[in-house]
């Protein structure tokens, strides 16, 4: 597991027992959720991942959140598991990184009593390789990193599926595909299982890797230089604001989502990443 990330606003945080990943996911009784102090402004303690989450976040909190009343405490992870606790021990109202599939299956696992808002942005997979220029020259026998978190092995599957690189069986798709579900490879690639937060690191000892957007720009990856690019349209993998159930309904925490879905960071959005490697959902 990585290491916690914190953003310079806010402090380091203790590190979650390992008690706190049991299924049971104890949530905080904090049925009001974030509520207005001096001056009427409300502070929203906040998760995400570095690229792109927190810079959305801090695009809205520097430009729109002031005026809203609202000051965001901005704390970044580097990995996927401690946001989703810390939101379930109270420690967060809201966490800024998952899309529907693997939020779905942390609540079923963890028992996570969780609601969520709307997509806001996607950030698509894509084949990268500093060996070969185009997929077909990929070689015999190549090695393909591919990330080993089960909610989007399937959906790097799916990509090279959609690119006749590979087939899968019959039933297997972007959902529940994995290393196994390979029907047909007919360049015999190796495949191999690596964290996703390395991919990035390990690209040059591989023949390509299909690699998540977020730690693709972290690598100064752009998605003109990939071999092949998820499509974002009608995707079910748009990242989204996550709070305690008890909190859904909480005035600060709709207005923040309000505020992620306005014309104003549709804009930011395209222009910090005009060349697709972050696409708005909305």
């Amino acid at each position: 597991m990585s290491p916690l990330r914190p953003t310079s606003r806010a402090a380091a945080l203790v590190a979650v027992p390992a008690l706190a990943l049991s299924a049971c996911g104890a949530v905080k009784d904090d049925a009001e959720g974030p509520a207005a102090g001096d001056g009427g402004v409300t502070t929203i303690t906040v998760g995400a991942s570095p690229t792109p989450h927190a810079k959305i976040l801090e695009f809205v909190d520097k430009e729109l959140a002031p005026e809203a009343k609202l000051d965001l405490e901005i704390t970044t992870f580097d990995d996927y598991i401690q946001p989703n606790v810390q939101l379930s021990e109270g420690t967060l109202d809201a966490n800024y990184y998952q899309h529907l599939p693997y939020y779905e299956a942390q609540v079923k696992d963890r028992g996570y009593e969780f609601a969520h808002f709307d997509g806001i942005h996607i950030e698509p997979f894509a084949l990268y390789s500093d060996k070969v220029k185009d997929v077909e020259d990929l070689p015999k026998g190549g090695q393909i990193g591919i990330n080993n978190d089960p909610s989007n092995q399937g959906r790097a599957l799916q990509l090279l599926a959609d690119h006749d690189v590979i087939t899968l069986k019959e039933g297997k798709d972007a959902t529940n595909a994995t290393i196994f579900d390979v029907a047909d490879n007919p360049k015999e690639l190796e495949f191999k299982e690596t964290d996703p937060a390395q991919l990035a690191r390990s690209l040059q000892d591989l023949d390509a890797a299909v690699i998540n957007g977020n730690y693709a720009i972290e690598a100064d990856l752009s998605t003109q230089d990939a071999l092949i690019v998820e499509e974002g349209k009608e995707s079910p993998y748009a990242n989204f604001l996550a709070v305690q159930q008890s909190n859904e309904d909480n005035a600060a925490l709709k207005k923040l989502d309000e505020l992620l879905h306005s014309p104003e960071v549709k804009a930011y959005i395209e222009k910090t990443w005009p060349n697709g490697e972050v696409l708005p959902a909305f």
